[in-house]
């Protein structure tokens, strides 16, 4: 069979960070996904024809401030069931090809708007970036050690779990819903907004006077058997062991005496802390790999990029693939009837102009035409 999402043809007007992840989470379940690139190229961290957010996707590259580039734009659009946007509040619409313009000529359309701030707001139309929304969720002063400014964690928390994760959440859902009234609609996907719903459940405890100051706390570090520790060999494991089980498994593997402490008291924590950080710092990272593989009691080696890719368990599950010499994540997740797409070659810019507009009308002269205008490259 098909991915899930397979016949759904999607638009994505070339952005940067949580986009193009939506772009491709929407290509890893079968969506049809057309990337409309800029003739002049945006400055990019990684090469387009390497990228994995651009896998199982076409690229035509369109001026938009020339007439035949802004038409055949619009011509995708009323080809597409979905259109994705990442520019500031008020862009598109001066291109063109805003909201209202775009469901006048196709009402069933579902036009997604990825944004750090929103479409409204004392902020939305500020620059920002995944640390300013984290930031300003909370979520990012809970992280650290008391007293010492908060760690700036990868751009995962932001960019892409509260961004393009929760933007292809909602146009699935306006996809399901436009079954039941045939109607498309707008989806403001502020960032913002995706961290703070992230922070549900934090926000919970905190309610529940179970969350305070940083230094106290079962899940910020804090706590002896929920937090990182240094190998002898300089690397690190990851300790996850928060059921009191767990727990125990693991001062066994220390070698140590599972009631030694009153592991929920925090005066304990500094001793705590200190002696388990000299019993790993004594072994190598294989070591305490040998003596807790095994068991449950959540000890993890802190694995490079590299390395997770060669993992056994991620090897048993064939968790990774290698495309145009690039390691990269499989599909996820996975369906028991449903086959994710075939992970095609991410496409470079205007790889698939010709074709594009081909299937959207253009003859071959006027295809010629637009490559010699600049419309088109």
């Amino acid at each position: 069979m098909a991915g899930p999402l397979s016949g759904v043809k999607v638009v994505h007007l070339a952005s940067l960070g949580p986009g193009p992840y939506c772009a491709m989470l929407l290509a890893d379940m079968g969506c049809e996904v057309v990337i409309v690139d800029r003739t002049q190229p945006m400055t990019v961290s990684v090469e387009q024809g390497q990228d994995p957010r651009r896998r199982g996707q076409k690229s035509i590259a369109l001026d938009l401030k020339r007439p035949e580039g802004l038409a055949a734009l619009l011509d995708l659009v009323r080809w597409a069931d979905v259109f994705i946007e990442g520019m500031r509040p008020g862009a598109t619409e001066r291109l063109g090809v805003g909201p209202a313009a775009c469901l006048a000529i196709n009402p069933g359309l579902v036009y997604a708007r990825v944004t750090g701030w929103g479409q409204d707001g004392p902020l939305a139309e500020r620059a920002g970036h995944d640390i300013n929304y984290i930031a300003l969720s909370g979520a990012l002063l809970a992280m650290g050690e008391p007293g010492e400014p908060p760690p700036v964690p990868l751009n995962l928390l932001g960019d892409y779990a509260g961004g393009g994760v929760f933007v292809a959440m909602g146009i699935a859902a306006a996809l399901y819903e436009r079954e039941r009234s045939g109607k498309g609609q707008v989806i403001d996907g502020a960032i913002a907004d995706g961290v703070g719903s992230l922070t549900a459940a934090t926000m919970g405890m905190l309610a529940a006077g179970r969350w305070g100051a940083r230094g106290t706390n079962p899940f910020d570090g804090s706590a002896p058997w929920y937090r990182t520790y240094a190998t002898h060999d300089g690397g690190f494991v990851a300790v996850g062991a928060i059921e009191p089980q767990f727990y125990r498994m693991l001062l066994k593997g220390l070698g140590l005496d599972p009631d030694r402490w009153n592991r929920d008291d925090p005066r304990n924590w500094p001793d705590m802390i200190e002696t388990f950080t000299g019993l790993f710092d004594a072994k190598d990272r294989e070591h305490w790999e040998h003596v807790f593989g095994a068991t449950d009691a959540c000890v993890s080696p802190v694995l490079t990029f590299e390395e997770a890719t060669r993992h056994p368990h991620h090897a048993a599950r064939a968790s990774y693939v290698e495309i145009a010499g690039v390691a990269q994540p499989v599909p996820a997740p996975r369906f028991s009837r449903s086959v994710a797409a075939h992970l095609e070659l991410p496409p470079p810019i205007g790889r698939d102009t010709d074709a594009v507009l081909s299937s959207i009308g253009r003859s071959d002269e006027e295809i010629v035409a637009m490559r010699a205008s600049g419309a088109a490259a």
